[in-house]
């Protein structure tokens, strides 16, 4: 027998990734079969903010399979406008966390699956504990630095994007004796870099949890070079220093930073040490884009269900997690404050070093 009739708001926060149409198909699947209605608020907590509320009942016939292969999210998101510091028209900020708790009531839904990574999750659970609702987190980001999860949603769709990249590279290295430098997504950590680069074949790995030096990387490739063969792959993720301990970083006109141009860093002063001809690829949000992964349809359809189960038994505050094998949950507050960068003692670290892959150190 079914729950009494619930009525649940689901939104994306955050950068977009592969998968998160696959998690709102499998929410919406499994609340239909309970009785429950699932509303879609559009953009994210903007779509709170709008008077009528920007948000649309979800049904079966809006979510055919075709979303599984679907990348991006039908809904949209946000990375932008903190509600408790939202950025007004003449400059200053204000909080407007009232006026979203307002508009989720007002739509009568009695809880939130949010989809996000560690700041959306900390603003919505914020949110809920001034509102009073019902918050389930789903995590999802490329980066896979959310806590309390082996993986999240997004991150395998990108892995599989920058091991092509570099699959596709690796000819065109070999037949022009180049160097050739694939930077890669990965805010602070630097697990996205790690996994291409060794399912890739490279040979130099730069991450930013382990430092490095030039000219070991430098000789690393010279030795290469001794050995016979005439090119070599370097994977380098965005977020890494440079030599000097530096961030290197892109400015906008409306004053936002971003990681930019260490791959180009790397390639001019490996291109002078070992006199040898480099090209630099950067993916940048290629690999936020495309049909996600068979792994992250799975386990975007294993959150989805497990996080409407979580309202089903009453849970609050929960985040749907994935750990050996099984779907499990764990409480937001804990998700977000373990940031999850490389151990330098992983097995993949461990992996690449018996592989002969230089990691610069």
């Amino acid at each position: 027998m079914s729950s009494p009739a619930k009525r649940i708001a689901l939104l994306t926060s955050g950068g977009d990734c592969a998968g998160l149409n696959a998690v709102i198909r499998a929410v919406v699947i499994h609340a239909t079969n309970l009785d429950w209605e699932v509303f879609g608020i559009e953009d994210g907590t903007h779509g709170l903010i709008e008077r009528p509320v920007c948000a649309r009942k979800l049904t079966l016939w809006d979510v055919d399979t075709f979303m599984l292969r679907q990348g991006g999210t039908i809904l949209g998101t946000t990375n932008k406008g903190n509600p408790f510091a939202y950025p007004m028209p003449d400059g200053s900020t204000q909080d407007i966390s009232d006026k979203i708790i307002e508009g989720l009531h007002s739509i009568g839904c009695e809880a939130v699956i949010g989809i996000g990574g560690d700041g959306s999750l900390a603003i919505l659970r914020k949110l809920a504990q001034q509102g009073g609702f019902t918050l389930i987190g789903i995590p999802k980001t490329i980066d896979n630095d959310l806590g309390m999860t082996e993986t999240s949603i997004g991150f395998d769709t990108a892995v599989s994007v920058a091991t092509e990249a570099l699959d596709r590279l690796q000819p065109t290295a070999a037949s022009h004796d180049r160097i050739m430098i694939l930077e890669v997504m990965g805010r602070d950590a630097g697990h996205i870099a790690l996994a291409t680069g060794i399912a890739g074949g490279a040979d130099v790995i730069l991450i930013p949890e382990v430092s490095y030096s030039l000219e070991k990387i430098a000789d690393h490739i010279k030795a290469i070079r001794k050995r016979g063969r005439n090119f070599a792959l370097i994977v380098v993720s965005e977020a890494v220093k440079t030599a000097e301990g530096e961030n290197l970083m892109v400015s906008f006109e409306n004053g936002e930073t971003r990681f930019g141009g260490i791959g180009h860093y790397i390639g001019a002063k490996i291109a002078a040490l070992c006199k040898a001809e480099t090209r630099v690829t950067v993916l940048g949000h290629v690999q936020r884009g495309g049909q996600p992964s068979a792994q992250d349809r799975l386990l975007a359809s294993a959150f989805g269900v497990h996080a409407v189960e979580l309202i089903r038994e009453g849970k609050v505050d929960r985040m749907v997690a994935w750990s050996n094998r099984e779907v499990i949950d764990v409480p937001i507050a804990e998700a977000i404050a373990h940031y999850q960068q490389i151990d330098p003692q992983s097995a993949l670290v461990k992996t690449a070093r018996g592989l002969g892959i230089c990691l610069g150190d």
